[in-house]
């Protein structure tokens, strides 16, 4: 069984699928590992350090002799023609977008998993890239917020004065908003955090903060993310949450509804009540923004408030996120091993609901249902 790790085709991408620890894992279950020259640089992962741990370092065309392909992002289509039959993609996949990929797996009948739809289960938590990718955005958000501030996060006691501490608010307390709450703690910051789950109060607590309480209705979706508003509680929540925006030195939003555009926290209303010199960090930025005016990727200055948008944003700690998502992606492939009489043998049973949940395609056909209606209606089927 052969293992193929490509080099990242996305511009500004610095993770990588495979580090060396994992390869001798792989290597112990009786993989053989190939990966493309120069695929780990980015993430500290020299040519070398993978040949070390057992792995072949060699070209591009070495995915067409894979039986397993891992990536960070989506194959490209012309990736997949190069797939032999029945060969198996582990990635993220952004199944309801990249629809020119998973056409191009369904017809080189390759399965593909999307490492979005490992269903958020207590025997998955070791696969659920989603949450290890999002601990690291988290970290990053209370950092930029830190560099980009004008002033100083904790309480200083000095010789020509006292420098107080700022004041953070975080919206959106998933795996994201806590760890950007815990970072800016560390760096002596005081914490305030909402969600639109009373659930999350205790975690928020937990991390020494202040959870904000609106007195609105609780909006727990499936999975334990957050599910849709209507708009007229969207508005009242806006309402209710400008003074303490206002009051703000940072604000990091890190609000997201799997598979839809960012929900729309701060308007550009709420922006202009803030303090000059406040910064807003957006960690939704590619999926439309919980910030009004946010650009991913750019530094936007609206009303004396500088606006991050973030873009590839675990990208930006390469080392540490490729670590983790080498691990997710291994505990996945893991699950599809069989042993015989001192054999492995890749199998997938559709009976173990991660996998089923988790496969876009398989022989050919696109199982996964948003997938298969943006196709249709891409096509004109839909009119």
């Amino acid at each position: 069984m052969q293992i193929f790790v490509p080099r990242e085709s996305q511009a500004g991408e610095k993770r990588v699928a495979i580090v060396p620890d994992v390869i001798t894992k792989y290597v112990r279950a009786g993989f053989t590992v190939s990966v493309e020259s120069g695929a780990g640089a980015d993430a500290l992962a020299e040519d070398q350090a993978m040949i070390a741990a057992g792995a072949q370092v060699g070209s591009a065309n070495e995915i067409s002799k894979a039986d397993v392909v891992l990536s960070v992002n989506p194959l490209t289509p012309a990736q997949f023609a190069q797939l032999k039959k029945g060969a198996i993609t582990i990635s993220f996949l952004a199944p309801n977008h990249s629809l020119d990929a998973i056409s191009a797996s369904a017809q080189a009948g390759a399965t593909s998993f999307s490492l979005e739809l490992v269903p958020r289960i207590s025997r998955a938590q070791s696969m659920d890239a989603l949450t290890s990718q999002a601990l690291c955005a988290g970290y990053r958000a209370a950092l930029v917020a830190a560099e980009l501030s004008p002033r100083f996060f904790p309480l200083l006691m000095t010789a020509a004065g006292t420098v107080t501490p700022a004041n953070v608010v975080v919206l959106g307390a998933g795996v994201a908003g806590l760890q950007a709450i815990a970072t800016a703690r560390r760096l002596g910051a005081v914490v305030s955090a909402y969600d639109v789950r009373p659930s999350s109060a205790d975690e928020v607590r937990s991390m020494g903060a202040t959870f904000i309480d609106l007195k609105l209705e609780a909006l727990e979706g499936a999975g334990g993310y957050a599910r849709e508003m209507s708009e007229e509680r969207a508005a009242k929540q806006r309402e209710l949450l400008t003074p303490f925006l206002a009051s703000a030195d940072v604000v990091i939003t890190t609000a997201a509804v799997p598979g839809r555009p960012a929900p729309r926290l701060v308007t550009e209303e709420m922006v202009a009540a803030m303090k000059s010199g406040s910064v807003i960090v957006d960690l939704a930025a590619e999926s439309g923004g919980n910030v009004a005016g946010s650009q991913p990727g750019e530094i936007i200055y609206r009303d004396g408030v500088r606006i991050w948008g973030g873009k590839d944003v675990p990208s930006q700690l390469p080392f540490h996120a490729s670590q983790l998502f080498a691990k997710n992606c291994m505990n996945l492939l893991m699950l599809m091993v069989k042993s015989e009489e001192g054999k492995s043998s890749l199998h997938l049973d559709f009976d173990d609901e991660i996998i089923a949940a988790s496969a876009v395609t398989h022989e050919g056909e696109i199982r996964h249902e948003g997938a298969k209606a943006a196709l249709s209606n891409a096509s004109g089927g839909g009119r």
